[in-house]
């Protein structure tokens, strides 16, 4: 019995020695996931025998998480390349280009010393603004898959061919490059429609959407049409065996409600009377202001959280400028594949079918109760006017 309660009280002490190191790996920068799975193992290993572990339990429609890591226990660490290997061939060479442009411009954010309009080698040489520097590798990249037949960017909002067949992909190249230059967080949004053309499509026509994220870490949601969920893969940047692959970390299933809001274009609080109405009630019930003026990291932390909302409403002195193709459609992609819903106040985001590459839409991402009541309190729009139900006799200016 002595010597059974010795190797038990070893075991033990090997199990929370292992456990000690995972946790601690989960605050160490940066750290290989293969590193983290290695420290899991051996705590599982080292559990007496006999002992069993209670599978973790989730909130209906929550994703499981690993302690420290906030993956799902499923295929976590798997590469892009692995996750896309059932997709339809051209949709990976699309992919996994764009993922390899997000990679190349990932450094260049990083390393460039910019100010609001150009960037500035380590000589002091003036060169492009990092947004055009983006917006020339994304669609070298999309040339070279082979696969891209139409592109087009919001910097030049026009269908230009690729000399590809299978896809075509309208992107963002730096969403928020109005704030790079204090060094906030930035980001790159991508849709991808089957065909060969972007105009009189809608958000239900799209193959799969991205953002990616310019931060502390690099990484990028993507949602497929035919796959379930939205996932995050994570750049890895440690030297490891890893280094410079894209990993899978986390898998969103679910946007529930909660107390955390990102209000856009705040002055059409001045005139538009359901949007004061709503920002108001938002203080009053003490929600948590989250807000970077950056839509990529300001929709992405939805996603993370598992929470919140996100709006841009429109009113005749502060129309929306948010674009449907470039911007609105992806993202309602993402959002909608993780358990949440969005509208423009009248029909969910997806719905909306593109005029031209230009039109623009007022919106709001989040979980379901927050978005109807959007939908209630400032209701839908058209393009630069507004109605409110709080004032039916409210009449939207002019557009100048």
């Amino acid at each position: 019995e002595d010597s059974l309660c010795e190797m038990t009280g070893m075991s033990l002490r090997l199990a929370v020695v292992a456990c000690l190191v995972l946790c601690a790996s989960a605050f160490m920068a940066p750290t290989s996931v293969n590193t983290i799975r290695a420290a899991r193992n051996v705590a599982f290993s080292a559990r007496p025998a006999g002992l069993k572990l209670r599978a973790p339990q989730a909130a209906a429609g929550a994703r499981m998480v690993v302690p420290g890591m906030g993956q799902t226990p499923s295929k976590m660490g798997e590469t892009i390349e692995e996750f896309v290997a059932d997709c339809e061939p051209k949709l990976q060479k699309v992919v996994l280009s764009l993922f390899s442009a997000v990679k190349e411009i990932a450094y260049k954010v990083r390393t460039a010393s910019c100010e609001k309009s150009s960037c500035f080698n380590e000589f002091g040489d003036e060169q492009l603004a990092i947004d055009i520097l983006a917006d020339n590798i994304l669609f070298a990249n999309l040339k070279a898959s082979g696969a891209c037949e139409v592109a087009s960017s919001e910097e030049t909002p026009t269908e230009d061919p690729q000399g590809g067949t299978g896809y075509s992909v309208a992107f963002d190249p730096l969403d928020g490059s109005s704030i790079i230059d204090v060094n906030f967080s930035v980001g790159t949004i991508c849709g991808i429609w089957p065909g060969g053309t972007l105009v009189g499509v809608n958000g239900h026509d799209m193959a799969a959407s991205l953002i990616s994220v310019y931060g502390p870490r690099t990484t990028i949601s993507i949602a497929f049409k035919d796959k379930p969920y939205t996932h995050e893969f994570l750049l890895i940047d440690d030297f490891s065996g890893n280094h410079g692959k894209w990993l899978r970390v986390a898998e969103f299933t679910a946007i529930n409600e909660g107390k955390m809001l990102a209000p856009g274009n705040l002055r059409s609080t001045q005139d538009n009377p359901g949007y004061k109405k709503l920002f108001d009630y938002w203080m009053e019930n003490k929600y948590q202001l989250r807000y970077t003026g950056g839509m990529v990291p300001d929709v992405n932390q939805i996603l993370i959280k598992g929470k919140g909302i996100f709006v841009n409403p429109t009113s005749p002195k502060a129309p929306a400028k948010l674009r449907v193709l470039y911007e609105v459609l992806p993202m309602a992609l993402l959002i909608e594949k993780a358990g949440g819903k969005t509208s423009d106040g009248r029909v969910s985001a997806l719905d909306l079918k593109t005029v031209t590459t230009e039109d623009r839409t007022q919106v709001a991402f989040g979980s379901k109760k927050e978005v109807e009541r959007f939908d209630e309190w400032v209701g839908w729009a058209e393009p630069f006017m507004v109605t409110s139900k709080d004032d039916p006799n409210w009449k939207p200016t002019e557009k100048e």
